[in-house]
Protein backbone atom coordinates (compact mmCIF):
# COMPACT_ATOMS: atom_id res chain seq x y z
CA UNK A 1 0.00 0.00 0.00
CA UNK A 2 1.52 3.42 -0.88
CA UNK A 3 0.20 6.52 0.70
CA UNK A 4 0.62 10.05 -0.37
CA UNK A 5 2.11 12.30 2.65
CA UNK A 6 1.41 15.71 0.54
CA UNK A 7 -2.03 14.43 -1.55
CA UNK A 8 -4.60 16.58 0.73
CA UNK A 9 -6.17 13.32 1.31
CA UNK A 10 -6.06 12.57 4.88
CA UNK A 11 -4.01 9.39 5.55
CA UNK A 12 -6.49 7.18 7.22
CA UNK A 13 -8.66 7.90 3.85
CA UNK A 14 -5.89 6.83 2.07
CA UNK A 15 -5.66 3.32 4.05
CA UNK A 16 -9.69 3.33 3.83
CA UNK A 17 -9.91 3.69 0.05
CA UNK A 18 -7.44 1.14 -0.53
CA UNK A 19 -9.30 -1.75 1.05
CA UNK A 20 -12.24 -0.29 -0.43
CA UNK A 21 -10.88 -0.81 -3.41
CA UNK A 22 -9.58 -4.31 -2.77
CA UNK A 23 -13.10 -5.65 -1.35
CA UNK A 24 -15.45 -4.28 -4.31
CA UNK A 25 -13.01 -5.51 -6.83
CA UNK A 26 -13.15 -8.72 -4.58
CA UNK A 27 -9.18 -9.08 -4.52
CA UNK A 28 -10.21 -9.45 -0.76
CA UNK A 29 -12.69 -12.05 -0.21
CA UNK A 30 -15.43 -12.77 2.66
CA UNK A 31 -14.14 -13.73 5.82
CA UNK A 32 -10.88 -12.80 4.83
CA UNK A 33 -9.10 -10.10 7.63
CA UNK A 34 -7.58 -7.03 7.25
CA UNK A 35 -3.59 -6.70 8.27
CA UNK A 36 -3.58 -6.81 11.94
CA UNK A 37 -3.69 -2.63 13.24
CA UNK A 38 -0.77 -2.25 14.86
CA UNK A 39 1.22 -4.54 11.90
CA UNK A 40 -0.54 -2.10 9.27
CA UNK A 41 0.47 0.98 11.42
CA UNK A 42 4.13 -0.67 12.07
CA UNK A 43 4.34 -0.91 8.11
CA UNK A 44 3.13 1.92 6.97
CA UNK A 45 4.86 3.67 9.84
CA UNK A 46 1.93 5.89 11.00
CA UNK A 47 0.11 6.18 14.24
CA UNK A 48 -2.32 2.88 15.28
CA UNK A 49 -4.81 5.78 15.87
CA UNK A 50 -4.44 6.15 11.94
CA UNK A 51 -5.01 2.75 11.04
CA UNK A 52 -8.03 2.25 13.40
CA UNK A 53 -9.76 5.26 12.30
CA UNK A 54 -9.45 3.75 8.60
CA UNK A 55 -11.04 0.23 9.87
CA UNK A 56 -13.63 1.91 11.54
CA UNK A 57 -14.75 4.19 9.00
CA UNK A 58 -14.73 0.76 6.61
CA UNK A 59 -17.31 -0.86 9.00
CA UNK A 60 -19.25 2.43 9.23
CA UNK A 61 -19.67 1.71 5.36
CA UNK A 62 -20.61 -2.77 6.55
CA UNK A 63 -17.11 -3.57 4.19
CA UNK A 64 -15.67 -4.79 7.29
CA UNK A 65 -17.28 -6.18 10.84
CA UNK A 66 -14.62 -5.88 14.06
CA UNK A 67 -14.41 -9.36 15.63
CA UNK A 68 -12.92 -9.26 19.02
CA UNK A 69 -9.66 -10.92 19.89
CA UNK A 70 -9.35 -11.61 15.85
CA UNK A 71 -9.43 -8.30 14.23
CA UNK A 72 -11.61 -7.22 11.05
CA UNK A 73 -13.06 -9.31 8.53
CA UNK A 74 -14.62 -8.75 5.32
CA UNK A 75 -18.01 -8.78 5.06
CA UNK A 76 -20.17 -10.77 2.28
CA UNK A 77 -21.19 -8.07 -0.14
CA UNK A 78 -24.26 -8.71 -2.02
CA UNK A 79 -24.24 -7.62 -5.90
CA UNK A 80 -27.48 -4.80 -4.60
CA UNK A 81 -25.00 -3.41 -2.43
CA UNK A 82 -21.85 -3.71 -4.35
CA UNK A 83 -23.73 -1.96 -6.89
CA UNK A 84 -24.53 1.15 -4.39
CA UNK A 85 -20.55 1.44 -3.22
CA UNK A 86 -19.53 1.52 -7.14
CA UNK A 87 -22.25 4.24 -7.78
CA UNK A 88 -21.33 5.99 -5.18
CA UNK A 89 -17.94 6.38 -6.02
CA UNK A 90 -18.94 6.91 -9.82
CA UNK A 91 -21.11 10.11 -8.64
CA UNK A 92 -18.26 11.72 -6.55
CA UNK A 93 -15.91 11.20 -9.07
CA UNK A 94 -18.26 12.76 -12.15
CA UNK A 95 -18.71 15.61 -8.87
CA UNK A 96 -15.36 16.23 -9.23
CA UNK A 97 -14.83 16.13 -13.01
CA UNK A 98 -18.01 19.10 -13.14
CA UNK A 99 -17.08 21.17 -10.67
CA UNK A 100 -13.47 21.22 -12.16
CA UNK A 101 -15.15 21.80 -15.63
CA UNK A 102 -17.24 24.82 -14.62
CA UNK A 103 -13.69 25.94 -12.96
CA UNK A 104 -11.89 25.84 -16.07
CA UNK A 105 -14.89 27.29 -18.38
CA UNK A 106 -15.37 24.18 -20.06
CA UNK A 107 -19.09 23.33 -21.60
CA UNK A 108 -21.32 20.30 -21.11
CA UNK A 109 -20.88 19.49 -24.44
CA UNK A 110 -16.77 19.49 -24.27
CA UNK A 111 -16.98 17.29 -20.80
CA UNK A 112 -19.32 14.89 -23.00
CA UNK A 113 -16.84 14.30 -25.75
CA UNK A 114 -14.01 13.74 -23.81
CA UNK A 115 -16.39 11.33 -21.59
CA UNK A 116 -17.76 9.39 -24.70
CA UNK A 117 -13.95 9.34 -25.98
CA UNK A 118 -12.83 7.89 -22.25
CA UNK A 119 -15.26 5.58 -22.24
CA UNK A 120 -14.85 4.38 -25.69
CA UNK A 121 -11.37 3.80 -25.19
CA UNK A 122 -11.70 1.13 -22.22
CA UNK A 123 -13.89 -1.01 -24.47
Amino acid sequence: MKLIQNSGIPIYQQIADAFRSDILSGKMQQGEYLPSIRGLAKELKISVITTMKAYELLEEEGLVTAIQGKGFCVNAQDSQMLQEQHMRRIEDSLTDAIKAARMAGISRDEVMKTFDLLWNMQE
